[in-house]
């Protein structure tokens, strides 16, 4: 069998057969990578064909739309590229596209603006904003706990960000909170908003100091929040080197550390 193979890897047309395998057997994989995904497709690179036999291609690329990750986190693009990779031949028979070691890969994602206020729907994020007893924000509150609600953002030029939320501090007390802030990578895998600014053109005059409080109280909250390490995919960790807005869009590149496929 393993003679008929290498025959038919060195076909004369059949030069392309192998790279067809692999591209359909890595969809499939990358495919259970997210909860749902509009389009995948992955193009690989490996001339002669016959190099699959020792497990060696020249490269891999993924370009998706439409995804999901874990069900709430919505990505409007994800894009990224290896340089050669070795993998498993066998498992790639058996319909598996396996690593023989990790490898690192150029990556670029792109999140939408009603999709990162999706994401701050998700129970993920919810959990982490409603009920909260420290001593900081129970000093505000009276001894009450502390619930941030109804939060939605926009996207603004210059990786500014503009954001609104509803304090819930649980005597029927609503206090509306509006805040710019810029956003900024730090250690290649958190999101910080910096240089925080209170907004009070749009929140009534008695509520004014309440709300400045808050909503400084919320930044430091969201600063302890979003790590890509509580989002990352099976087998891959993702890194930011940069990130930028683009209109309604955020733009963040990367690399993407990858161990292993999900399996089929």
């Amino acid at each position: 069998m393993f003679t008929g193979v290498t025959g038919f890897f060195g076909s004369p047309g059949n030069t392309d057969m192998g790279e067809k395998l692999l591209n359909s057997v890595a969809s499939q994989s990358l495919r259970h990578l997210f909860t749902r995904s509009e389009s995948i497709e992955v193009s690989i690179r490996c001339y002669p064909s016959s190099k699959l036999l020792q497990g060696a291609i020249d490269g891999l690329q993924m370009q998706g739309r439409g995804l999901l990750i874990r069900n709430d986190f919505p990505m409007e693009e994800m894009s990224f590229q290896t340089d050669a990779v070795a993998i498993d031949f066998g498992a790639l028979l058996g319909g598996k596209l396996r690593l023989k070691q990790p490898t690192q890969a150029v990556a670029q994602i792109t999140l939408s603006e009603s999709g990162i206020n999706q994401s701050f729907q998700a129970k993920l994020v919810t959990k982490r904003l409603e009920n909260l007893t420290q001593p900081a924000l129970t000093e505000l509150s009276g001894g009450h706990p502390v619930s941030f609600k109804e939060v939605s953002v926009e996207l603004l030029p210059n990786n500014q960000i503009r954001l609104f939320a509803t304090t819930d501090v649980g005597n029927a007390d609503l206090i509306p909170i509006a805040m710019i802030a810029t956003l900024v990578v730090e250690r290649r895998r958190r999101i910080l908003f910096s240089d925080a600014q209170f907004e009070p053109d749009n929140i009534p005059p008695e509520l004014c100091d309440r709300a400045q409080s808050f909503t400084q109280a919320l930044a430091d909250i969201l600063n302890d929040m979003v790590d890509l390490d509580r989002f990352n995919l099976d087998g891959v960790t993702l890194r930011i080197n940069r990130l930028e807005t683009q209109g309604k869009n955020l733009l963040f590149s990367g690399y993407a550390q990858i161990d292993h496929f999900p399996d089929t």
